[in-house]
């Protein structure tokens, strides 16, 4: 007992104040040296004196104090003296809410700040703690269990959730864009996920695929005539082409080498749309793209000659919303379509081999596993499923332009990915519905909604490091799970 006492008790003695508070100030600095021209000058219209700067050097000032003590207060905590930093997170909530400060986003960030620093002292003090440590222990395995028993259910319920959605009292055009957009984006999530979370690849460019497949479908469309459903498939190909493409020049690169290249790739698409105005029209985008449709019936109250509505061949009354139902259900279909084709190559040699890849290249290569085939085709396939849910959002959107497609996009399906659990398909769909859905349930906040999503990001973080679904079982089991022997 004494023992652990010791080990859990703060280090104040091994705290260097000199390190920690150079530590502070640096951070601090930096965060000046970037935020002065982003917060430290606002343009501002004068009327007849035209366009002026306004200074705002307090509110830089105050941000970069509230810096310096936050990342002290991280330094305490990580030393084991979570006390200073339940010291600094009161007194910078309190500073937030007695002071007066210049603006009121400064006041709402310093208190979340503060408010984040006091859970994450208590988390650290109630751990520190043996009897909080064994309560945590037991707490997290009976909820790691109740969750594996429970991961079936909750899969199916929240596949029947969506394919009741479009039928529910309260599902308008604003909700059935929302759902359409989360799908778009588990879709892409379990794409990325076969060459991040399978394969081990991280990749920072995906989104060039997702651009190759909306642009393939715009172009077919537009200038050569042809309906989503035969530009579909091509766009599928392309997209493999081009994983293929990007997969041959970094066989022999990882980690962080990887990721720069598969930058790098994303941004030359990007580029390359934006100036190829010949063929790509260019900043200009491309509009007036055509819709997908269900044998050829157009989503209008008044159809051309010769062709019947969608709502005439069904007998309904026009609608607007059928249009949204009907590709809602489309992209439901192919991000099923997705998780079906990742779940089953997952158990195929080529699955195994993907994470052979994943656990470690050397062993892998050492086993007889071919490396080069084994990257190519998590990039080819992977970015196919980019290329369909592209030639979707084309078809949805019905206009297309190269600012659709920067490097924010990638951020945000590799953090679907990443905050869901590396491999997990279920926790891929509540990663998206948490990124994708927090945004436009906090809309009404204007300027603070980034903040409930940031927050939301930082306590996954602190309190679920591995993703919202970290458990996964093997693809394989040298016995089955009631053998001699089998894993816990």
């Amino acid at each position: 007992m004494a023992l652990a006492a010791a080990r859990t008790a703060p280090a104040a003695s091994t705290f260097d104040w000199l390190a920690a508070v150079k530590d502070a100030a640096i951070t601090a600095l930096l965060a000046a040296a970037l935020g002065l021209f982003m917060v430290g000058f606002r343009t501002a219209d004068r009327g007849a004196a035209g366009l002026q700067f306004d200074y705002q050097f307090t509110d830089l000032l105050i941000a970069c104090v509230a810096i310096f003590l936050g990342r002290l207060a991280l330094t305490a905590a990580s030393k084991g003296m979570a006390w200073l930093t339940l010291l600094i997170g009161a007194a910078l909530l309190a500073a937030a809410q007695g002071l007066k400060l210049p603006s009121d986003f400064l006041t709402v960030v310093i208190s979340l700040a503060g408010l984040a620093l006091l859970l994450h002292a208590a988390w650290a003090l109630l751990r520190g703690s043996s009897a909080g440590a064994a309560a945590i222990a037991d707490v997290s395995g009976r909820v790691n269990a109740a969750t594996v028993r429970l991961f079936p259910w909750l899969g199916a319920g929240m596949l029947a959730f969506a394919v009741a959605l479009p039928f529910m009292p309260f599902a308008d055009q604003q909700v059935m864009d929302l759902g359409i957009l989360i799908l778009t984006y588990v879709m892409l999530g379990w794409g990325l996920n076969i060459v991040v979370g399978l394969a081990g690849l991280l990749d920072l460019g995906y989104v060039a695929f997702y651009a190759v497949g909306a642009y393939t479908y715009a172009l077919l469309s537009t200038q050569n005539g042809w309906s989503f459903w035969a530009a579909l498939p091509a766009a599928g190909v392309l997209a493999a082409m081009f994983g293929v493409l990007l997969g041959f020049p970094v066989l022999r690169l990882r980690g962080d080498y990887l990721a720069i290249v598969t930058l790098g790739f994303g941004e030359i698409v990007r580029i390359v749309l934006l100036n190829w105005v010949d063929f790509t029209q260019g900043p200009a985008g491309i509009g007036s793209i055509p819709t997908a449709t269900i044998l050829d019936h157009p989503f209008v109250e008044s159809p051309p000659e010769g062709k019947v509505a969608f709502h005439q061949w069904l007998g309904l009354e026009f609608s607007a919303n059928h249009r949204l139902i009907v590709l809602y259900f489309i992209i439901l279909v192919l991000a099923l379509i997705t998780n079906g084709v990742t779940i089953r190559l997952r158990r195929l040699p080529i699955g195994r081999a993907w994470e052979a890849l994943r656990e470690d290249e050397t062993a892998c290569q050492a086993l007889g596993i071919n490396p080069t085939n084994t990257k190519l085709t998590a990039f080819a396939i992977g970015a196919m499923f980019a290329g369909f849910a592209g030639s979707f959002f084309a078809a949805k959107q019905r206009f297309i332009s190269p600012e659709s497609f920067v490097f924010i996009e990638s951020a945000i399906i590799l953090s679907i990915v990443v905050l869901g659990g590396m491999g997990s398909q279920l926790g891929v769909v509540l990663a998206a519905v948490l990124l994708i859905g927090l945004p436009e349930w906090f809309r009404d906040l204007g300027q603070y909604r980034m903040l409930a999503f940031g927050l939301a990001m930082v306590l996954i973080m602190i309190f679920k490091p591995r993703g919202l679904v970290a458990h996964r079982d093997p693809t394989i089991r040298l016995h089955p799970p009631s053998g001699r022997g089998s894993p816990s």
